[in-house]
């Protein structure tokens, strides 16, 4: 049995990496240097951002200073979902910045899940792309109904979502998990292998003639300039690419509030047991409860499963253990076992955490100070593999002033408002994760819509 065996602090990405991409990319920064344009954290914002810099202008000169190894953190850890999710649903978009804003946006979402593997294709990048879409099945009727109001809401205001409702065959032929009564599709997604990626990425970045300054934290960054224990990064352009650590630079304490997202792996499975899970074509897969739970089916016949519902330390403070918590992966262990009761069968091999980044009013923003020269990405609540790529994107155009329609789309300069003090922003934390337990605890066994649902769907934006 499954929830038997012990729970294992072993990451899956960084267990299959092939030896070339374990190699060290970066020393410690040792003294000062200058430079054109300096980066804070090696991971997928940080990393896209020199990327299209040095397509932009292959002589500028680029530091990336970096407090472990390029992708330690969420980019290496993730589920690997290159998807076109954006932290703020489409209606909450719209309502802010009109349709057209929100249809453009969107687009721009759905065409970097094209651009990902785009460049991982024409550098011969192997990161496990396999673009099957997501399928996120309905397993209650309030999962349902959720699913066709939304729909139904989309299309009335004149979005369409190029997402398909499903029954529950149609849903069964992607997923057979338990209990589904329906579901929903859409194309834009890809399953990867987010280690593979973020150390290609690293690789090519510092071939290409970026400096990359690992175990080198920055503790402050001003106007010009980025401070770590060993030596400052004098530049004109100063970008901030720390996602869930932003917390740790001074000042930066209730810029962002780091949150946890766990994930367990299975052993690879035999093609008897796929053949009672399905997901043949490797779509990745959710259900429609409120506490987010997402997986994939690995290149190497793995399912690789994850959620949210570690909790929040005070204070902010980046906590190992926090992504080491046995109760919440078993918890997951769990979930997915009777999501796919065949896993009884089943070993579970790994268990590990990542930290993402969550803004105050739940908005991932991009933007670039044109008198300071200070930038910044990031909010992406875990969906950032595929909105990082559009944030690297759009950090290069606004650092090369070059005309862009990318400029235009409605995250970009977005100021959120900083989180509350300590103890308030626990207390809300706590509170919020507990209503949202609660409300998938109410569906599940009354299958009617939980009004402590549609209050956390409101305070979040969905």
């Amino acid at each position: 049995m499954n929830d038997e065996q012990p729970v294992l602090n072993r990451v899956l990405w960084w267990d299959l990496l092939p030896e070339p991409l374990r190699r060290p990319l970066g020393e410690q920064l040792a003294g000062d240097i200058d430079v054109d344009v300096a980066i804070i954290g090696a991971g997928y914002t940080g990393l896209w951002t020199a990327y299209y810099l040095q397509k932009q202008s292959p002589g500028l000169r680029i530091a990336i200073v970096e407090k472990h190894i390029a992708g330690y953190g969420a980019s290496g850890r993730n589920g690997g979902w290159a998807s076109a999710l954006f932290p703020q649903d489409h209606s909450a978009v719209a309502e802010q910045a009109g349709l057209p804003a929100a249809v453009a946006m969107q687009k721009a979402m759905n065409d970097t899940v094209d651009e990902i593997g785009r460049v991982a294709a024409d550098h011969g990048w192997d990161i496990d792309w396999a673009k099957g879409g997501t399928v996120v099945a309905a397993r209650t009727l309030a999962q349902w109904d959720r699913m066709r109001e939304r729909d139904a809401h989309l299309r009335a205001t004149g979005f369409d979502p190029d997402e398909q409702l499903l029954d529950a065959r149609e849903t069964l032929d992607k997923v057979r998990a338990t209990d589904v009564i329906g579901g929903m599709y859409t194309p834009h997604c890809a399953a990867i292998q987010p280690a593979k990626l973020v150390r290609h990425l690293a690789r090519h970045v510092v071939d290409s003639g970026a400096q990359l300054f690992e175990n080198s934290p920055a503790l402050a960054l001003e106007p010009g300039i980025v401070r770590t224990p060993t030596g400052n990064v004098r530049s004109k352009y100063v970008i901030r690419a720390t996602e869930g650590y932003t917390a740790e630079i001074s000042g930066q304490r209730r810029t962002m509030l780091p949150f946890y997202s766990l994930m367990v792996a299975t052993e690879p499975l035999p093609e008897e047991t796929w053949e009672q899970i399905g997901l043949a074509d490797r779509p990745t897969f959710s259900d429609g409860r409120h506490l987010v739970i997402y997986g994939q089916r690995t290149a190497d016949n793995r399912l690789a499963f994850g959620g949210r519902g570690a909790p929040y330390s005070f204070g902010s403070k980046i906590r190992t253990q926090a992504e080491l918590d046995s109760r919440s992966h078993r918890i997951l262990q769990a979930t997915l076992t009777n999501l796919f009761p065949v896993l009884r069968n089943h070993r579970f091999t790994h268990a590990w955490g990542g930290t993402l980044g969550i803004t105050r009013d739940w908005q991932a923003s991009v933007g670039l100070d044109p008198i300071t020269g200070v930038g910044w990405a990031g909010g992406y609540v875990g969906d950032g593999v595929g909105t990082s790529n559009l944030a690297g994107r759009t950090l290069a155009a606004l650092i090369s002033q070059e005309p862009d329609p990318l400029l235009a789309l409605p995250w970009v300069d977005h100021r959120s408002r900083r989180w509350e003090p300590e103890p308030l922003r626990w207390a809300a934390t706590a509170i919020g994760l507990k209503a949202t337990e609660a409300a998938d605890a109410i569906e599940s066994r009354t299958g009617r819509p939980s009004l402590l649902g549609r209050l956390v769907g409101t305070l979040t934006g969905h």
